[in-house]
């Protein structure tokens, strides 16, 4: 006689059901795309004895072994487990957090993208929700994590000054700067024209003199959605400059689409159903650390 499985209990555990009768795929838990050798040895080992050989590299950064009994499934949790690697979750609550690389590694990066990936999964990670809810933190303006596909995404940016004492006028940041914000008079010097800033920070990292400095952030986008409908995270707050800030943000982000999601609803569309000036208002209130009302 078959065994009787919870399907709702197996997806939390991070279990998805295959074609094949009483097979699942098993996603195991990374945090910002990073896992060590060791472990990615013990999901090596399990995959051979358990599985088909095999791994499946998702487009979330996860790290998916198919093939997997349903007979089988506290044993691979044990090997795993004892390999120093945790299994993720499926279904209405907090998904892996992405992250690119950020400016540990990346020389075009502007945050550390791994600290803040790996605080919002001990935040969050596995919180139980009306709907799935995911977090995307990238490094830069290149935007290699597509953070605006996100519910709520983390972009570094700089908000950047030049000090004209400083500038020898070669030229460096005008050729630097794609969004044609900055100009250089031969005679004058470099004129900013901040409203055309999309704080990207090529000209800080670009100039040989110094003359530019800047201070990074981040950029919030809020309500992002990449499936059977599309939608682009909105960026309505100026750049945060603190993690306070930024993780006071999250968490009313969170808590309102707890507090307000209808069963099996989406982030961005709770947002339209309930007002999108009702929600920014929540979202600034947050930023300003006031309590909404």
């Amino acid at each position: 006689m078959a065994k009787t499985v919870d399907k709702a209990a197996l997806k939390a555990g991070g279990l998805m059901p295959q074609v094949q009768q009483g097979k699942y795929s098993l996603r195991v838990m990374t945090i910002g795309g990073n896992m060590t050798a060791e472990q990615i040895a013990t999901i090596s080992a399990v995959a051979k004895k358990y599985g088909h050989g095999y791994v499946h590299m998702t487009s979330r950064q996860g790290i998916e072994i198919p093939f997997i009994d349903v007979e089988d499934v506290d044993e691979v949790k044990a090997e795993l487990l004892k390999g120093g690697v945790p299994t993720g979750v499926c279904g209405p609550r907090v998904r892996t957090v992405t992250a690119c690389q950020g400016k540990e590694i990346c020389p075009n990066g502007l945050i550390n993208t791994y600290e803040i990936a790996e605080e919002f999964h001990k935040r969050y990670f596995g919180r139980e929700l009306p709907h799935k809810f995911k977090f995307g933190v990238t490094g830069c303006r290149a935007n290699c994590l597509k953070t605006e596909e996100n519910d709520f995404g983390v972009k570094g940016g700089m908000e950047v000054k030049i000090d004209n004492e400083k500038c020898k006028k070669c030229g460096v940041c005008v050729k630097a700067c794609r969004w044609n914000a900055i100009q250089l008079d031969k005679a004058t010097g470099i004129t900013f024209d901040e409203s055309k800033c999309v704080k990207c920070g090529r000209c800080v990292k670009a100039c040989p003199f110094d003359a530019w400095s800047g201070e990074a952030g981040y950029v919030v986008s809020l309500g992002g959605l990449f499936g059977n409908e599309i939608y682009k995270g909105e960026s309505f707050l100026p750049l945060i400059k603190d993690k306070e800030t930024l993780f006071r943000v999250a968490d009313a982000a969170i808590t309102y689409f707890a507090e307000n999601a209808k069963p099996s609803e989406r982030f961005r569309f709770m947002i339209q159903r309930t007002g999108e000036e009702q929600f920014k208002k929540v979202i600034l209130d947050a930023y300003n650390g006031e309590k909404s009302e």
